[in-house]
């Protein structure tokens, strides 16, 4: 019988054994959570469908403006938080290819070579050298699923990894969005403060003409002035927060705030909708809710390898080598060890293990039941946001109709000589506050409709996450193509 012949038949045994192998510790099946029938915000809410030839991905551009548009593109090449995200998400991945490793058997080698001379009492001498060449087999089968559990672990941690990152993704695309429309929202005071100050000095003009006649009071010329120098004094303060978003946007994508420079614009009168979804749906599309969900499968087949410390191990331990020197033939030597091993008495060391592993399970399920609550309750908070914002978006309207109405009629009754310009300056500050209160509720609503459409899970849903094949596959190593190859929350 040849070496390699007992060698293959010891290895065939092996593994027919390890196919029959079993996984010890408990199956995963994901427990049940808290989730509402209906959404109780949107009774009476009718949202609006995005229309189907947008990208779902770019969840953003319901708002069809193409300066965030470009924005929101640029978080994947520069935002270092989805960076340090993505590299962990890496590492996520190269821990799932170091335990499947251990599926495998570990092949080393060695060799070793010497020359001798010996001499005799004449001198003569003689040199002989001498040497060996082997390779050893090791492999502890996995008959109890140890090892396999442990994938099963590092696969859902790797899934876990790729949720958390789709869920900084949609944090920072979030994040700008808001930041973007608090700067819309700088540009259109600056216009109004602009639009009042010019309006407020037409007065002036016509409160010195009056005074000129002898018709006005040089009072009412110095409180025309005070208002003008105070209004155009306030206005100087707008340029200072809208340099402020200017600048947090520039940190979302990964730019210097000098390298950033956002032309002028206008605040959006039209808020879309986000679209309707059952509330069953939501375990599906929110990032972090699946992030939750596959820390649960990770911690639950930790369980398992926890338990199969308690089963004995099997080494399989093949050696082949030769030995000789150049001068002789040389001679084959193999051995093949098979040992089991099993612990008697550890002091409870593997109990204390698995009831630890148990209570990280637990810990787990009544972290993602959390997760489902406080997801449901960011979207009825958005839901009752956007409706009550709504509602008070359409009085504010009306309330700054009257206001500037109230302007205009106490003007023409001061220049008739029936109201005194007191009266004036009271009316056009409501007036003033009025239409900067209509812009502020309309910000308001834009970002109330970012943080739903952000509560509700983007773009995203969990069949973006990794399987198993993608995993097995060489880990990423390019940083500056990997993110936007990641599973995305956008």
């Amino acid at each position: 019988m040849s070496v390699l012949g007992n060698v293959g038949r010891a290895m065939a045994a092996v593994l027919v054994l390890s196919a029959a192998a079993c996984d010890v510790g408990p199956d995963y099946v994901r427990p049940s959570a808290p989730v509402p029938a209906n959404y109780k915000e949107m009774a009476g809410w009718q949202p609006a469908r995005p229309s189907d030839a947008i990208d779902r991905g770019a969840w953003w551009s319901v708002f069809n403006d193409p300066v965030l548009d470009g924005l929101e593109r640029q978080i994947d090449v520069g935002n270092q938080n989805l960076r340090a995200t993505e590299a962990a998400y890496r590492e996520a991945r190269a821990l799932v290819a170091e335990a499947r490793a251990g599926l495998y058997p570990t092949l080393s080698g060695s060799s070793n070579i010497q020359r001798q001379r010996t001499a005799g009492a004449s001198g003569a001498g003689l040199t002989t050298s001498s040497g060996s060449l082997s390779g050893q087999v090791s492999w502890e089968i996995d008959l109890w699923g140890k090892v396999r559990r442990q994938v099963e672990s590092n696969v859902a941690a790797a899934q876990s990894s790729a949720a958390d990152l789709a869920s900084v993704r949609l944090s920072a695309q979030a994040e700008l969005a808001t930041d973007y429309f608090e700067l819309r929202l700088q540009d259109s005071l600056q216009r109004l403060y602009d639009e009042t100050v010019a309006a407020y000095e037409r007065t002036l003009r016509i409160i010195r003409n009056q005074y000129a006649a002898g018709v006005a009071a040089q009072l009412d010329v110095v409180t025309a002035q005070t208002q003008v120098e105070t209004t155009r004094a306030t206005a100087v303060a707008i340029a200072l927060q809208r340099a402020k978003y200017e600048h947090a946007i520039a940190l979302l994508i990964g730019k210097p705030p000098a390298e950033l420079s956002i032309d002028r614009g206008t605040l959006a009168q039209q808020v879309p909708g986000a679209p309707a979804s059952l509330p069953s749906t939501l375990l599906e599309r929110r990032p972090d809710i699946a992030q939750a969900e596959r820390q649960m499968q990770a911690q639950n087949a930790l369980i398992g390898v926890q338990i199969a410390a308690f089963y004995p191990t099997l080494d399989l331990t093949v050696t082949l080598g030769t030995v000789g020197s150049p001068f002789s033939p040389l001679a084959t030597v193999w051995s093949l060890a098979a040992a089991g091993g099993q612990v008697i008495f550890d002091g409870g060391a593997r109990t204390a293990a698995t009831a630890a592993a148990h209570a990280s399970y637990d810990q787990s399920v009544a972290s993602y039941r959390q997760a489902v609550l406080a997801a449901f309750q960011d979207i009825e908070d958005e839901l009752a946001s956007v409706a009550v914002l709504g509602r008070q978006h359409q009085a504010q309207l009306v309330a700054e109709q009257l206001a500037r109405r109230a302007a205009d009629i106490a003007l023409n009754e001061y220049l008739a000589g029936t109201q005194n310009y007191t009266a004036v300056v009271t009316a056009q500050a409501t007036a003033f506050t009025a239409q900067a209160a209509t812009l502020q509720t309309q910000a308001g609503r834009l970002e109330a409709a970012v943080s739903l459409i952000r509560a509700l899970g983007g773009g995203w849903d969990s069949t973006q996450l990794p399987d198993m094949t993608e995993l097995r596959s060489h880990p990423l190593r390019n940083p500056d193509k990997d993110v936007a190859r990641m599973p995305s929350a956008g």
